[in-house]
């Protein structure tokens, strides 16, 4: 794998408002959101035996889960490459916007989705990370271009890349 393969699959391409959104999810969790399970374990430990304390375990698992979303929004917002248009030179890469079909299909199956980080889903464009299997199978590709990939239940699929552009959001 190529330095700037690696450096791609690191990076992660996000609109400013999905930055935004992200960067303010992760406020919310450090602040408000925290300070009230640390109370709920407080109060819960204040009930006495912890063995058979169900709100306790109930919300240590809660801080479990909200430590983990904290960490991995720290993670993916220190990777960001916020909103820098790529180049329109019909290379994928994240950021673009593809356009793909399976080989056999007719051109009227054709399906488009934007490389990128999930977090910035938007309606009636569907989102596929770098690291996903199709993702890795074209990332650095070109329009044109036939590429095999495996798909998760193991079947070997082919795609042609028909197109790939910037997106604009």
């Amino acid at each position: 794998m190529t330095q700037s393969s690696q450096q791609a699959q690191q990076t992660i391409w996000l609109t400013q408002d999905a930055y935004d959104k992200l960067q303010a999810e992760l406020e919310d969790l450090k602040g408000p959101v925290r300070q009230e399970i640390i109370a709920r374990i407080s109060a819960a430990r204040d009930e006495g035996d912890l063995k058979e304390n169900g709100g306790y375990h109930a919300a240590r698992e809660e801080q479990g889960k909200l430590e983990g979303r904290i960490l991995q929004l720290q993670d993916m917002l220190e990777r960001a490459q916020v909103g820098e248009t790529p180049a329109d030179d019909g290379v994928v890469g994240p950021g673009m916007v593809v356009t793909y079909k399976f080989e056999g299909d007719d051109d009227d199956e054709a399906e488009s989705f934007l490389l990128g980080a999930r977090e910035i889903e938007s309606e009636g464009l569907t989102v596929y990370s770098p690291q996903s299997p199709l993702g890795a199978a074209i990332n650095g590709r070109q329009k044109g271009e036939t590429v095999s990939y495996q798909a998760p239940n193991g079947k070997e699929l082919k795609v042609i890349i028909l197109d790939a552009k910037p997106y604009t959001g």
